[in-house]
């Protein structure tokens, strides 16, 4: 079951066909006391509609924030590094990917957040951007995994290479989060052999294309769930990006109109072109 939010409201998408779930608010149903039980209950009565075209999907967020992991993977762990060694931040990096202690931050509130389709934007500041594909969590107000998506969290490497203090400003800036399609809703655990695809698209040619597997993923999904609910509360609940697999080489940055297409099994494909 998947489910879509658009210009008219939530869609679900149950066994290839689309329902519409009138006078649904968005932030409620997320919250509901069983997501996938909520949904085809109220798919019965909902409104059946033809397949939803890109130009009607919105980013399947409402006033929920969204969060992040980093040095989750171990690619991730020696980008950073890399990035970090002329500051002398590099051990920083090798210490939280090895520590019981998750890194968490906060990386965008709803209106910075983008959908299929939409613009990402790299900062006017910046001059070593790239997109990191990630497995993003659906977390409702009680610490409950109800769903997956997929997120695509912008970053301007310089910026955070220079001192990590500057994580903030290398992560959190307009259009540097892009969510969506729509929302894999499942409380059981993806396979490890999930499929995280990345391919940027430059003009007619193919900038870079990489993957990784969910198996790489270092810390649970629920690990960083516990640790991010731990002190804070979210009473709309939470997005959650769950850290990257996948590094461009140092040598590449991101150039406007670059097409970035984000594939992960069972949930299919997050499409943004950088403005």
């Amino acid at each position: 079951m998947k489910l879509y939010l658009t210009g008219v409201g939530p869609v679900a998408e149950i066994e290839g066909r689309f329902v519409l779930l009138e006078s649904t608010e968005w932030d409620s149903l997320l919250n509901s006391d069983d997501l996938h039980a909520t949904v085809a209950r109220l798919a019965q009565a909902g409104k059946q509609r033809d397949a939803i075209a890109p130009e009607e999907l919105l980013p399947p967020i409402g006033g929920q924030e969204v969060w992040a992991a980093g040095v989750t993977y171990y690619r991730s762990r020696d980008a950073r590094m890399e990035e970090a060694k002329e500051a002398g931040g590099e051990d920083f990096y090798a210490r939280v990917y090895e520590a019981d202690r998750p890194e968490l931050f906060l990386k965008a509130t709803p209106h910075r957040v983008v959908g299929h389709g939409q613009p990402v934007r790299i900062r006017r500041d910046a001059h070593w951007n790239v997109p990191e594909p990630e497995l993003t969590l659906v977390i409702n107000s009680r610490a409950e995994i109800v769903g997956y998506t997929i997120g695509n969290d912008m970053s301007s490497r310089d910026i955070e290479g220079e001192n990590p203090l500057y994580l903030p400003q290398a992560k959190v800036y307009d259009g540097a989060c892009a969510l969506g399609p729509c929302i894999l809703v499942s409380s059981e655990p993806l396979p490890p052999t999930t499929r995280i695809q990345l391919t940027i698209a430059r003009g007619a040619d193919t900038a870079f294309a990489d993957a990784t597997e969910l198996a790489r993923l270092k810390r649970t999904p629920r690990e960083l769930v516990d640790y991010l609910y731990r002190e804070a509360s979210f009473p709309l609940g939470c997005f959650l990006l769950t850290g990257t697999g996948i590094v461009p080489p140092n040598a590449f940055t991101l150039q406007s109109g670059d097409r970035i297409r984000i594939a992960i099994d069972g949930i299919g494909e997050l499409v943004n072109t950088v403005a």
